[in-house]
């Protein structure tokens, strides 16, 4: 029988400890359960993460596919790398920009460093992204204008000594439920309570001790109202602003009259008063997918944080804490050269690229001088013809992305390599498939949330058909240039130890973190500049505070609400917004079984009845400008009356979703969008996809 070994769950970002089991014969996963001696989560492990670490729900990848005519058609490895190769050399001969990259929070930091350092040090170029940016930069450039610096003050630690859990955009009781554990326990003592801002009476809200209805995509105007409120009521922390922040009187000048703000909103000045004194006990303010993935996403991010900051919701058991989706989406914006260079390096900081440079030994030139345009905008620029060739790694954009439907046209442009462990929407519109180790057969490091970095280990090989990550990335590497890496197999802990050495010194230090700690400690956070250090509340020292900041003060930052940027209308009156399903996640690729082949669509009943006649058998067809999906039309008096609910985790559901994004983040806004009902007897075939036509909709 093979040995228990330790490892961390790699379905989201909470970082449970696990326990894992190899089957005795063949390939896979045969037991896993929860590790009481991970520090973080102490033998807690949802359902969800064992059953998809088990037994995911997917069509594995197993050999190298080439496309021949229209067919995908087994591949050596040999012929799948040289190919590859020679196409991107061919389109990176006259410009490195000419190949997209897109990597992924579903990585180890190992594979994603390995990955960034191909992208921008092999490559260089700019047009390089993970799908983090789809649902984290938002908040992370709110924390940058913040603080200085990207990731959450905050830790886990702080959660049971918080009075008062405000959860705003996020439904942590579907996405997270170890973490909502946490926050339920702390939330039901005496003298405690959650407070729940979403426009959907979601599974969280339901058990909220208040539930603040906001109008869907107002979570910034909403922000400004209650700050105003605490402002003419006169509860700032004025001790805390006038001594460790900068900003504050320039952002009271710009802030909304309280009613005004709340009528945009759709709720009461009093209902604006109830949040404000939300504020009055110590605070923990945490925010989601509702919030970030918006084009007001920035903005609103930082008007949450301005909550904080204004009332001195700073401090154990308080403060800013965006919730992450993706179990490594913390690991991809430290490690992989994506929004920053290794350890939060800032991307235009010459001498950070000096560094850089000189830690891969590649020329400074090299290195492209700006971070790229984002996944859409990388969409955009292949629609241009300014791509010729894309390679994305453990992601599917083909289903994720909004507007996917232009998505999948755009993917059919170019020379398409998708490097994945299972078959996936993209899989089908790529030219060459290249198979890749997942959960249980890969060593590495992830990150969680709360900043905590933590193994993640093997317990089973691979049919032969199959490498891991890294060794992927590497093969690449090594045939367009080679001085980057070592000929795989690539060592793990050797890649983790050059990445560790390039954060010493940033504010993402992870120089005191060895894979002989983490097996020693199981899991560490950072900042953790020596090997006895470990980071905790971030910026505050015995009662005192410091930011990475031009002045050291954190910062106050202004917003403008602008509305959204496709309201409903008389020929699309209904709202489609998104969420995840507690079973859903990663556009379904391991959980086919929660992904039914037609998608469901949550419609308030007195809405449902306005739109009979349109329905057969409770099946309808939902059209936006872009694209129409047949759906089944679920009744359901959580939904706000003329809107629709659907989930974003659906491979069909993002043919409909708009792609405009945050001009700050890049982020999409993946939350509102304008649509209406069609009989399914007017509407085109479905495919398997449920997705009934390619084309735009109308000429409106």
């Amino acid at each position: 029988m093979t040995q228990w070994k330790p490892t961390v769950c790699m379905r989201c970002a909470v970082g449970c400890g696990q326990l894992q089991r190899g089957v005795d014969e063949g390939f896979g996963v045969d037991e896993v359960q929860g590790n009481h001696q991970h520090p973080g989560t102490n033998g807690l492990a949802c359902k969800r993460g064992i059953r998809e670490t088990k037994s995911p729900d997917g069509e594995w990848l197993t050999e190298p596919l080439i496309r021949r005519g229209d067919t995908l058609r087994p591949a050596t490895w040999d012929t799948a790398l040289g190919t590859v190769a020679a196409e991107f050399l061919k389109a990176t001969a006259e410009d490195p920009d000419n190949l997209a990259i897109l990597g992924s929070g579903q990585q180890t930091n190992e594979a994603g460093y390995t990955l960034g350092k191909l992208a921008r040090g092999g490559f260089g170029t700019r047009n390089y992204d993970a799908n983090t940016t789809l649902c984290m930069a938002s908040a992370v450039t709110a924390y940058y204008r913040a603080f200085g610096s990207d990731a959450p003050p905050c830790t886990y630690d702080d959660i049971p000594d918080a009075e008062t859990h405000i959860v705003w955009g996020a439904n942590p009781d579907a996405a997270h439920p170890v973490l909502y554990r946490w926050i339920r326990n702390s939330a039901d003592q005496d003298g405690c309570r959650l407070v729940v801002v979403d426009p959907v009476e979601s599974e969280t809200a339901a058990d909220a001790d208040q539930h603040v209805a906001i109008e869907p995509g107002t979570d910034l105007v909403l922000a400004q109202a209650v700050l105003a409120r605490l402002v003419e009521t006169d509860r700032v922390d004025r001790e805390f602003v006038d001594s460790y922040t900068d900003g504050f009187e320039a952002l009271t000048a710009s802030l909304p009259d309280v009613a005004t703000a709340a009528a945009t909103a759709g709720v009461t000045v009093e209902t604006v008063e109830a949040l404000a004194a939300a504020f009055d006990d110590r605070t923990l303010l945490y925010w989601g997918m509702g919030v970030n993935q918006s084009t007001h996403g920035t903005g609103a991010a930082g008007m949450l944080i301005n909550l904080c900051l204004a009332t001195g919701n700073m401090g154990p058991g308080s403060g800013p804490f965006s919730l992450t989706g993706q179990a490594n989406s913390m690991g991809t914006r430290v490690c992989s050269s994506k929004g920053t260079w290794p350890g939060h390096r800032d991307f235009g900081d010459p001498a950070n690229r000096e560094r850089v440079a000189e830690a891969w030994d590649v020329p400074v030139d090299r290195l492209p001088d700006d971070t790229g345009p984002g996944p859409v905008g990388i969409v955009d620029e292949i629609n241009r013809g300014h791509i010729d060739a894309c390679w994305t790694v453990a992601t599917n954009p083909a289903a994720g992305m909004p507007n996917a439907t232009n998505v999948e046209r755009a993917l059919d442009d170019v020379f398409l390599v998708v490097q994945d462990a299972f078959r996936s929407e993209t899989v089908e519109h790529a030219d060459v498939v290249l198979p890749a180790a997942t959960w249980g057969e890969t060593e590495g490091t992830v990150m969680n949330m709360e900043r905590r970095v933590a193994r993640v280990t093997s317990v089973s090989d691979v049919p032969d058909g199959v490498r891991q990550d890294i060794d992927i990335i590497a093969n690449i590497g090594n045939r367009v240039t080679s001085t980057l890496f070592e000929e795989p197999r690539l060592d793990p802990e050797t890649v983790f130890d050059e990445l560790r050495a390039l954060t010493a010194g940033t504010p993402a230090d992870c120089s005191g973190i060895s894979y002989d700690r983490l097996a020693a400690e199981r899991a560490v956070r950072w900042p953790a500049p020596d090997a006895e250090s470990e980071g905790g509340y971030r910026y505050h020292d015995d009662g005192s505070w410091s930011f990475p900041t031009a002045t050291g003060s954190a910062q106050f930052s202004t917003a403008s609400y602008e509305g959204l940027p496709e309201p409903t209308d008389s020929t699309y009156p209904l709202l489609l917004t998104t969420g995840r399903r507690p079973g859903a996640y990663n556009t379904g690729v391991r959980n086919r079984n929660e992904t039914a082949e037609t998608p469901r669509a949550r419609i308030h009943p007195e809405t449902a009845g306005r739109y009979v006649e349109l329905l057969d058998r409770g099946r309808t067809v939902v059209a936006s400008r872009r694209s129409r999906i047949t759906v089944d039309l679920v009744p359901d008096d959580s939904i706000p009356p003329d809107a629709i609910w659907m989930d974003v985790h659906h491979p069909a559901v993002n043919a409909l979703t708009l792609p405009a994004i945050d001009p700050e983040s890049n982020e999409p806004n993946y939350k509102q969008c304008a649509v209406r009902l069609e009989s399914p007897e007017t509407s085109s075939p479905v495919t398997r996809s449920g997705v009934v036509t390619p084309g735009p909709v109308g000429n409106d």
